[in-house]
């Protein structure tokens, strides 16, 4: 009789999911297969192996060697073995970008004539406009998540959703949205809470959306998306990928597969910072709102009673700069950069005020922070006293 296989703590799947060959391979750090073509005398079973992936998108590597890199590359193959894992879903499908990964789900489910989105603002600013531009040929509307079941129609084949949401940090109740969705697929962008934080699968979600490029990465140095779900969804995610091209490069995997190592740790860490530097702004006269999600997490966002470009102008040990979940703390104005692309009216309505920025606190100490943030902030020209008190923390929408 097998003993059966006791489950692992994330921490520990962090560290060894998508590895554990390595011993029998006589390594213990990854090796990166930079390789685009691979040789094989056996023409007959490389053709039977494209066949069953045109077929149903299985990964032509688990039954033989790579056939080429636009079809699988073994180093991004444990990349997405670990965040599988690390998700609870069956698979996960990696791309270039996160916008890649998004595109792929939007033309998976067109192509299957479900060309209608039902979402919920705010979401990333790119991810708006893409839907509100039709630019994949996508029909989008927009409702709140009381309103999902009845925006659904006979060609939705997606709901989306962002929680907590770039950039407020508006929670939402995945479990009674993925409810409302019924057998329409429910897409949630985890990139700010992380699996160390939320599990949507757990909830729901059908799909997993990651800018891996953020958190998962974490040191600012790749670019990539990843999505997890199960393997019906991520053969069809495959095929679009194999067929637009939107392929993840095998460094980028590698560097992916070290961060997914130290990411329990990291988003533990610079959380507890955030959730101090949340106490502190809340209580400030200069800041007018702090916005922090309920599970926690290393985004903050506030608004401020005067200039936010100066604020943007004055940081020194900050990074003014988009992107985030880097080891460094960078902090960015929504509507002049990253959500500046959706209509100003649009924007406003989802709760992106102009004076409000978004910070993605990182591994500094909380004192050098805090310094910086508060010259920063300098004499401030709001009323004093405005936004006084315990943080306006992002509800459940």
């Amino acid at each position: 009789m097998e003993t059966p296989v006791r489950s692992r703590a994330l921490a520990t799947e962090a560290v060894h999911a998508g590895r554990e060959d390595l011993a029998a391979l006589g390594l213990h750090a990854a090796p990166i297969d930079l390789s685009t073509t691979y040789p094989s005398h056996d023409s007959r079973a490389e053709a039977a192996r494209i066949d069953a992936f045109a077929e149903t998108g299985a990964e032509p590597t688990l039954d033989g060697p790579p056939i080429y890199g636009r079809l699988g590359n073994p180093t991004v193959a444990r990349f997405e073995t670990a965040l599988a894992r690390l998700e609870g879903t069956e698979s996960a499908v990696a791309f270039a970008s996160g916008m890649a990964a998004l595109s792929a789900v939007l033309l998976a489910r067109s192509a299957m004539g479900l060309r209608h989105v039902v979402a919920v603002r705010p979401l990333y600013g790119c991810s708006d406009h893409l839907l509100t531009a039709g630019l994949l040929g996508t029909e989008v509307t927009w409702t709140d998540p009381a309103g999902v079941e009845d925006a659904l129609r006979p060609d939705t084949g997606l709901v989306m959703v962002e929680s907590p949401a770039n950039p407020t940090l508006a929670e939402i109740d995945l479990r009674a949205v993925a409810h409302a969705c019924g057998s329409v697929p429910l897409l949630v962008d985890n990139t700010f809470a992380t699996p160390v934080l939320q599990r949507p699968a757990e909830q729901g979600a059908r799909l997993v959306l990651h800018s891996a490029t953020k958190y998962l990465g974490g040191h600012g140095d790749v670019l990539a998306g990843v999505v997890a779900c199960d393997e019906e969804l991520a053969g069809r995610l495959r095929q679009i990928r194999f067929a637009t091209g939107g392929v993840l490069h095998p460094l980028a995997g590698y560097l992916l597969l070290r961060g997914l190592s130290t990411l329990p740790i990291r988003v533990r860490a610079a959380s507890a910072t955030a959730a101090e530097l949340t106490r502190r702004l809340a209580a400030d006269p200069r800041v007018t709102r702090v916005h922090y999600p309920s599970i926690g997490g290393a985004m903050v966002a506030f608004e401020v009673a005067g200039d936010p470009h100066e604020v943007i102008s004055s940081v020194r040990l900050i990074t003014p700069a988009v992107s985030l979940g880097s080891v460094d703390t960078l902090i960015q104005h929504p509507a002049s950069i990253s959500h500046r692309i959706v209509d100003a009216g649009d924007r406003r309505n989802a709760g992106v005020s102009d004076r409000l920025l978004r910070m993605s606190v990182g591994l500094e100490d909380v004192e050098d922070l805090w310094a910086d943030l508060d010259a920063a902030l300098g004499d401030g020209c709001g009323e004093a006293g405005a936004g006084v008190g315990e943080p306006a923390v992002a509800g459940r929408a």
